[in-house]
């Protein structure tokens, strides 16, 4: 059995209003598709308008000849009796026709198309989930504001640009997250913007708005009055930014004469932490992870580097291996993390995916509070089951990860378990080795990293890795606990394998030592 997961890159949300929308890449491609519709539709309908026009326009034009000519002697024109019959005519019917071509609704098919695709659309959960996926991508990567809004980040192939809208967008999307961090950086991007000459839907003076609270939730207080005064320039009669000025100004004149006490310096150092970015209840865990992702604070040295190695692998002198041994490399030492290069071919690849593709729904994570499987907002990945029997192909690739490892694949999970009790119900024992295919290449970011030991392994299309979870006494290896990090431009597909302990007492026999 090979557990297919597909995950998603930069526009996917790490928030949805409905659980497995909007995270797979056929159901981004599709949502490219339906705009794509409604932009032919909507050109359709311009043509519509444009015809309807140019008809009133001729129509227009041969009456205001006609009528000039009229004007000039009107006894004349109607005393020619094919006038005065052509006269009638217009009046009684021809002026009834164009009103009823005026009055001619040419957005009927633009408006039935638009209703039809409107299902389809995401929401304001989903837009707010996107923004959140933006901001996460923007602290795990490193990336500046200026950095994200004009597109230059690694590995694209259509650049694309935020606009101050999209800039203040974001920013109050952070605000009412009560996010004042990344509310400053955005909204300072949307003023930077604003202040370069772009034209915007939006004005100077939201954004300082915005922006002056932000700063002050963060503690500068002299920064916000600076902002508000700016604010207050624009729009001397701003109701909120003249009661704001009379407060901060309060405060400042109030901090001048009192000291400040023990709990204002605590409140000062979660402000400062808050200032650099980082929150009260920051992990350093995070900050390896982070680091780890951007490829940053690897702990491998040189002299342990010199002792990883490739090298041609037969399976233990298994015959399918012998004359086509499998290309190895270390990737790896303490855990050893072995890749195995070129163990999955395209065609392969494809079929896995064409498998999965119907199936793939949004993968949950364990909640320690209610004791149950449940998606989060951290974790957007899709995912499905697929068994040996259902194509030769996966029952290959099993057989492929049997032979290579020497561990029993029988004892594999053979389906999704929606409960937290899995394991047990499984009755083959913890996950005693990790197998991970590499499906696809990704343009920037999506390793899976190793926080403990410092350890950061790169998508490869075609490649696999493997490792143990557990030491062969049986006890949990805790340096193997590892993390996919979010895709950055592009998208990712693994299948992962999970092999347990029972069937393999006699191909990996237990030690003596518990940690060995």
């Amino acid at each position: 059995m090979i557990w297919c997961t597909l995950i998603i890159g930069i526009l996917l949300p790490w928030s949805l209003a409905h659980p497995g929308f909007f995270t797979s890449i056929g159901q981004m491609t599709d949502l490219i598709h339906t705009e794509k519709d409604l932009v032919t539709s909507l050109k359709d309908y311009i043509k519509a308008e444009e015809d309807k026009l140019e008809q009133i326009k001729r129509w227009a034009e041969k009456l205001d000849q006609l009528t000039s000519t009229a004007t000039k002697d009107p006894e004349g024109f109607v005393g020619h009796p094919v006038n005065a019959f052509k006269l009638m005519k217009r009046l009684n019917t021809e002026w009834s026709e164009l009103e009823n071509l005026i009055l001619k609704d040419m957005s009927d098919g633009f408006i039935s198309n638009l209703t039809i695709q409107r299902q389809y659309f995401p929401n304001d959960e989903d837009q707010v989930g996107a923004a959140k996926a933006l901001l996460r991508l923007q602290d795990t990567y490193n990336l500046d504001t200026d950095t994200i809004s004009k597109g230059n980040l690694p590995g694209v192939k259509h650049k694309s640009f935020l606009t101050a809208e999209d800039c203040f967008e974001l920013g109050k999307v952070a605000y009412t997250e009560a996010d004042y961090y990344h509310t400053e950086l955005w909204m300072d991007q949307a003023l930077r913007q604003l202040n370069e000459g772009e034209i915007s839907t939006i004005d100077k003076v939201s954004v300082l708005d915005y922006l002056s609270y932000a700063v002050y939730q963060q503690g500068d207080l002299d920064k916000a009055l600076l902002l508000t005064k700016k604010l207050l320039e624009l729009d001397p009669e701003h109701q909120r930014a003249n009661g704001n000025l009379k407060y901060f100004e309060y405060i400042m004149a109030k901090e001048k004469d009192v000291n400040k006490s023990a709990s204002d310096e605590q409140s000062d150092q979660q402000t400062s932490l808050k200032k650099k970015g980082i929150a009260v209840d920051y992990l350093p865990e995070r900050q390896k992870y982070e680091m780890l992702c951007r490829g940053e604070g690897i702990k491998m040295t040189p002299r342990r580097q010199k002792k990883l190695f490739c090298r041609y692998h037969d399976g233990n002198r298994n015959p399918k291996f012998i004359l086509a041994p499998a290309k190895q490399e270390d990737e790896w030492d303490k855990p050893r993390i072995i890749r195995f290069h070129d163990i999955i071919s395209d065609a392969e690849i494809e079929i896995v995916k064409d498998l999965a593709k119907p199936r793939l729904s949004r993968a949950t994570v364990h909640d320690p509070e209610t004791g149950k499987l449940t998606t989060a907002q951290y974790r957007v990945s899709k995912s499905a089951w697929l068994s040996g029997y259902e194509n030769p192909v996966v029952s290959r690739i099993n057989m492929r990860i049997q032979d290579l490892t020497g561990l029993d694949v029988s004892t594999a999970e053979e389906l999704q378990k929606d409960e937290p009790d899995a394991f047990k119900e499984l009755g083959t024992g913890n996950r005693i080795a990790t197998w991970l295919f590499y499906m696809s290449d990704v343009s920037a970011g999506g390793a899976t990293v190793f926080p403990e030991v410092g350890a950061s392994v790169w998508p490869k299309k075609g490649t696999a890795v493997f490792w143990y979870n557990l030491f062969a006494s049986g006890e949990g290896d805790y340096s193997t606990r590892h993390a996919a990090c979010p895709v950055l431009v592009g998208n990712k597909w693994v299948s992962n394998k999970w092999l347990h302990e029972r069937g393999q007492e006699f191909r990996r026999p237990c030690t003596l030592s518990e940690l060995e």
